[in-house]
């Protein structure tokens, strides 16, 4: 990617300490004054920020992501404060959600401000609204004094960033800084929740669930199922173009959902079939699954080619390790990724499965 004046950006790195923490987030708050774009951590993902209410400042984020035009962006704020500026006729229930969830893994789609352009909001009447529990983004908006808009610091349909170091394998001389604050805590994007709809509905699962959501607000309606399932398709495939993809490595995912023993055998299944014909294999499984491949014998001799998530139980632990194991297998030379869809729905479960089915290319039900 190369800067107006034809020269490649170069980008920087701050690795974010509390020694200099003023001094590198005052560097990174000129950048975005100036019109520049940079990636941070927040508690779910590496977001990459540029002034949302600027349209030169966002079509950066487009060009350095490769994002399809039309896509809209979500905008983090510091204060309920800021709210005011980007957004108008606020229902009430809203307020009780950010109440109860913000600074946090939420966003509300909100009807938008005359303020928000149209390349921020896609082109729609209403725009996504988070205030992340980090510091970094927090100090970040408030020392630039304008809504950031933030997607993932990834290239567009690649798994989502939870490291800088992933920011930089896919973004280094695309965008002008990344602060390195460190491993993000969640590993998955926020809960969007769209409350222009009614019953507000659930686009995105991330770590608030539908109960929680409900306890505070009433009913809310999941809306996050693809166009195909909810027409009830029985296809295991993803047809090309059909829906832009999200979190896929460039390796073929294969997904096998459902109960744990009988995802573990066809796991099995499909890693003798796959080897028999030639194929170089790689495993993304819980720590139960890897157990009973390795009792038979079928997984990698290379451990490096087998990344846990963790105990099915334990679905959190495998949300924050998700993106993580996808890019670590993939750039091993593999085949096909065979993906463990055995997990607890418990906690950030629902989230967990979403991001797998998302990636697959290929999906089994046992």
């Amino acid at each position: 990617m190369q800067a107006e004046n034809g020269t490649e950006i170069k980008t920087r790195v701050f690795r974010v300490s509390e020694d200099n923490f003023d001094a590198v987030l005052e560097e990174a708050a000129e950048i975005i004054r100036n019109g520049g774009t940079v990636a941070f951590p927040t508690e779910t993902v590496y977001g990459l920020g540029a002034d949302g209410l600027c349209q030169e400042a966002v079509l950066k984020i487009f060009e350095a992501k490769q994002r399809p035009p039309g896509n809209p962006l979500s905008l983090l704020i510091h204060s309920r404060e800021a709210l005011r500026k980007i957004a108008v006729n606020v229902p009430e229930n809203a307020f009780k959600l950010m109440d109860a969830f913000w600074p946090g893994p939420l966003t509300l789609v909100l009807e938008k401000s005359e303020s928000v352009p149209a390349i921020t909001s896609g082109n729609l009447p209403s725009v996504g609204v988070r205030m992340p529990d980090h510091r970094i983004p927090l100090e970040l908006v408030k020392r630039a004094g304008r809504p950031l808009a933030a997607p993932s610091a990834n290239l567009s349909g690649r798994p989502s960033p939870s490291s800088a170091a992933h920011v930089l394998a896919d973004l280094e001389g695309r965008i002008d800084a990344v602060l390195d604050g460190g491993a993000v805590t969640i590993g998955v994007e926020s809960t969007v929740l769209d409350m222009t709809a009614e019953p507000p509905v659930v686009l995105r699962p991330g770590a608030i669930g539908l109960d929680a959501l409900e306890e505070i607000i009433g009913e809310v309606r999941p809306g996050y199922k693809s166009a195909k399932e909810e027409a009830g398709e029985a296809s295991s495939e993803k047809i090309a173009g059909q829906k832009y993809g999200h979190y896929t490595p460039d390796t073929a995912v294969v997904l096998v959902e459902g109960e744990g023993a009988l995802v573990a055998e066809k796991l099995g299944e499909l890693a003798d079939i796959f080897k028999h014909d030639g194929l170089k294999v790689g495993f993304l499984l819980s720590e139960e699954s890897a157990n009973y491949l390795d009792s038979k014998g079928l997984l990698s001799e290379d451990p490096e080619e087998c990344f846990s998530l963790g105990a099915r139980e334990e679905p959190d632990t495998a949300a924050r390790r998700l993106f993580e194991g996808l890019r670590a297998l993939d750039v091993k030379g593999l085949d096909i990724i065979l993906a463990d869809g055995s997990f607890s729905i418990m906690g950030l479960g629902i989230a967990l499965i979403d991001r797998l089915k998302e990636a697959a290319s290929t999906r089994f039900e046992v």
